[in-house]
């Protein structure tokens, strides 16, 4: 499908590209080879990545005492 680039840098989806990526608003964009390539991604609502964190964590049997010892850690690390 052809598409133009305006002046502002800017390209409009196909509707049938569109149809089919219903729930995308965002997308990762790069240069493959000569070919630019859109890649859907999807954000996650910041409770939804607290969630998937805290179920990480959880798995790996940390503690609050442990995360803290890390993030003091981290930051006397860096001067």
């Amino acid at each position: 499908m052809l598409v133009k680039k305006t002046s502002k840098n800017q390209i409009t989806l196909p509707t049938a590209i569109v149809r089919q990526l219903p729930d995308v608003e965002y997308f990762e964009v790069s240069l493959r080879d000569g070919d630019v390539v859109l890649k859907p991604v999807v954000i996650n609502a910041l409770s939804e990545r607290l969630k998937t964190v805290r179920t990480k964590i959880k798995a790996l049997g940390l503690t609050e005492k442990d995360i803290l010892e890390a993030i003091h850690w981290a930051r006397r690390r860096r001067g």
